[in-house]
């Protein structure tokens, strides 16, 4: 009984510390990005497009990079909803959960969700040179919807799993077919966790640098086709702080703060929207 209260104790300390860790060096990052990035921070730098020499210290501001990680992120999330439902139904409805081919399914998405973002950007990137595409906002949203395709599948698999399973015999019993089934019964009951999964691929895809750096090129101008270039919030950081200007590089921190804005308001929105429609799932 003693060893089995000094090994709880020594594991429950080793909890504490991880827990200690991680949550020091979220409040350092925020503090750092706040304290580095607040003073640089403005109106101008959310209401205009750089002006000639705004990476050297001149006027303007990035909603050029602001709307166009909007347009990347927003466009990949919508093209990897597309693919993603249809294969968490198809796992989950129509296919034996016990089969081997599901779990192969499954294993697969795993491994593809740990692939580095780069590797999504260069295989992207080698699908635009076949097809002879440039760099442009279709190619970052291609790549971009490839990287968190995986991940949404993955998530939303784990969310419709969740549903009883007396809910779909039921479902049966009363006459549905499958697919009335899974429309009426597994997605509504699945959708705070859903959207929740969503709205967190949409943060990894609006904050991801790699897989755009081949992909979508830059610009200073907000694309007005799928065709042109589009900048992103993450790679505007990156180049303002590969610039030797104190300036410049408090713009960066300040980019970086807007962008940890933007993703606080998505973990927000998820978080809300699922205690909103978690009051209507069976549980």
């Amino acid at each position: 009984m003693e060893r089995r209260n000094i090994e709880e104790k020594i594991f429950k300390g080793l909890m504490v510390i991880s827990t200690t860790v991680i949550l020091s060096s979220l409040v350092l990052i925020l503090l750092t990005v706040l304290a580095k990035g607040l003073p640089y921070l403005s109106l101008a730098m959310v209401t205009q497009v750089p002006q000639g020499g705004y990476y050297l210290g001149k006027g303007g501001g990035i909603l050029n990079a602001i709307v166009g990680s909007l347009y990347l992120a927003g466009g990949a999330t919508i093209l990897a909803i597309l693919f993603s439902l249809p294969v968490a139904l198809y796992l989950n409805v129509y296919s034996k959960s016990n089969s081997k081919f599901v779990s192969a399914c499954r294993f697969t998405f795993d491994v593809l969700c740990g692939v580095p973002s780069i590797v999504y950007g260069a295989f992207g990137f080698t699908i635009m040179i076949f097809f002879g595409m440039r760099a442009s906002l279709l190619g970052g949203i291609i790549a971009i919807a490839l990287l968190i395709l995986p991940m949404m599948i993955r998530s939303m698999d784990e969310v419709i799993r969740l549903v009883p399973k007396e809910l779909l015999d039921a479902s049966y019993a009363l006459g549905a077919n499958r697919w009335e089934t899974a429309l009426k019964v597994v997605v509504r009951q699945s959708l705070p966790g859903i959207l929740t999964s969503i709205l967190i691929a949409f943060g990894r895809g609006i904050g991801d640098a790699a897989a755009v750096i081949f992909t979508a090129g830059f610009t200073d101008a907000i694309p007005n086709s799928l065709l042109r270039p589009v900048a992103t919030l993450p790679l505007a950081i990156f180049f303002q702080l590969g610039v030797p200007i104190p300036e410049v590089q408090g713009r960066a921190y300040a980019s970086a703060l807007i962008l940890t804005i933007l993703i606080l308001i998505i973990s927000l929105a998820a978080r809300l929207l699922s205690r909103k429609l978690t009051r209507h799932v069976v549980k």
